[in-house]
């Protein structure tokens, strides 16, 4: 699973920027040109940091992947123009963590022995290059001057095996977000191993997320329409999930000598999240996944394994379980915790951890993974302290396989959600919009809107026995 963006979250940091902008208010007030290249602020304190010498690059690396002209974030950061009125809302977004979308930080209690790939956060210079430059006014600067701006990775698996592309359009409208499953077959008639896969969004202003599933027996050509797709939930389908998606998503390339088994007859499962726009109805026509095969058998499976949602045992006595241990986040609980202790099998083998993630809904706010091993030893593997519904991503560690976590039988994983059920959580309030309610309730385990999990997503391979 790899890099994304929010669809909307993240952004009411900036709210007050864009109200300036759309009314004007973003102009200085004063008599001369907003186009001047004068290196003075609006105080006529003379400038320091300017956008082309040194926050273009900054911006517009980190940022306008998804903040771009027909990008699913709001507000375009590609340009000077429309990145000056909100200068003081972007370091508003950035100082508050809720800006870039990066929920992973280290903590006094996790401190990860390894970084992870594709880190969007921001330097500490950075960020001091931002506020002193919405400080001073937000100078444009020299064009002629213009620092060199990193070029993004590719978004693309350009060296692509197959394509596969829904069977037809879909209109999204009204303002209801809806999940629709569509039903691919790879034409498979021999077993094969996955290697790299990557969706494409058709309409990038709609397509919100995209889980892909593996369909073993193909029983999803039976659940699909005439139009090749059913609606499902946000949740999983019978099947293995194989990849996962959001704007500004890297190809996710699984480890090299690695594969995901998908048996022939097989067919894959296209989980699409559309978010309406709330404005007018979108289509999409084109929304499809690249895929990539093996063309020999791989030494080592990968595979996407998640654990956690534990109701029995695994699950440990809550601080607001009044009516004996269950998994309840009470309506106004905030700093609610719920976890877990979840023993691996001792019959299973050894296996190495490359990537790792985070689950919860629109309650979660913190979460935090270790594990306890047979040796006495332990280990946390991430905690996101800045976790948000709409930012998913799992997160692969920047070393070799030989290098990163590995866990076996009898080993504990250890899983801690942290939930804020008040009106404070943006989260809480849009959940609660969505089924026409203006107050929190109980909630509970599930998969529904308003239901929350505690869920573990690891990226493991171990050796290939298929």
């Amino acid at each position: 699973m790899a890099t994304g963006c929010p669809a909307d979250d993240g952004t009411d940091a900036m709210d007050d920027g864009a109200d300036d902008a759309a009314d004007g208010s973003g102009d200085d007030d004063d008599d001369d040109d907003d186009d001047d290249d004068s290196a003075t602020d609006d105080g006529g304190v003379e400038a320091s940091v300017f956008w082309h010498e040194d926050i273009a690059p900054i911006v517009v690396s980190r940022c306008a992947g998804c903040h771009r002209a027909g990008g699913i974030a709001p507000y375009s950061f590609e340009t000077y123009e429309n990145t000056r009125p909100l200068a003081e809302a972007i370091v508003a977004a950035v100082d508050s963590g809720a800006m870039p979308p990066w929920g992973q930080d280290e903590t006094d209690e996790c401190q990860p022995k390894l970084g992870f790939k594709h880190d969007l956060r921001l330097s500490d210079d950075d960020k001091d290059l931002l506020a002193t430059w919405a400080a001073e006014g937000a100078a444009e600067g020299d064009p002629a001057l213009a620092a060199d701006i990193p070029a993004p990775p590719s978004l693309e698996l350009e060296d692509a095996d197959q394509r596969l592309v829904i069977p037809s359009p879909v209109t999204i409208d009204g303002d209801k977000d809806q999940f629709l499953c569509f039903s691919l077959d790879p034409e498979l008639t021999e077993d094969a191993f996955l290697s790299a896969v990557q969706v494409n969004a058709g309409n990038e202003k709609i397509v919100h997320h995209v889980l892909i599933y593996s369909d073993p027996e193909g029983a999803s050509a039976e659940l699909a329409d005439e139009n090749g797709f059913f609606e499902c939930s946000g949740g999983s389908i019978s099947g293995e999930l194989v990849g996962a998606w959001a704007p500004g998503a890297l190809p996710n390339r699984m480890p090299e000598g690695t594969g995901m088994p998908i048996p022939a007859g097989a067919r894959l499962v296209m989980n699409v999240h559309y978010h309406p726009t709330g404005l007018s109805s979108e289509t999409d026509d084109s929304t499809s996944i690249d895929v990539n095969w093996h063309d020999e058998r791989p030494d080592l499976v990968a595979q996407l394994s998640l654990a956690g949602n534990a109701t029995g045992d695994e699950l440990l006595p809550g601080p607001n379980d009044d009516a004996g241990k269950e998994f309840m986040i009470p309506a106004g609980a905030k700093g609610h915790t719920e976890e877990m202790r979840i023993v691996i099998p001792e019959e299973y083998p050894v296996v190495n951890i490359y990537s790792v993630g985070t689950h919860m809904h629109y309650l979660g706010v913190d979460m935090m993974i270790g594990v306890e091993r047979a040796n006495g030893n332990s280990e946390c593997l991430i905690q996101t302290p800045h976790y948000s519904f709409e930012w998913q991503r799992g997160y692969e560690y920047d070393a070799d396989l030989d290098e990163v976590p590995r866990v076996q039988g009898g080993d504990v994983l250890t899983l801690r959600c942290t939930y804020d059920n008040t009106m404070d959580n943006p989260g809480v309030v849009e959940a609660l919009e969505d089924l026409g309610l203006d107050e929190p309730i109980d909630v509970y385990l599930g998969e529904e809107t308003l239901d929350e999990m505690c869920l573990a997503v690891f990226g493991i391979s171990y050796l290939n026995l298929f």
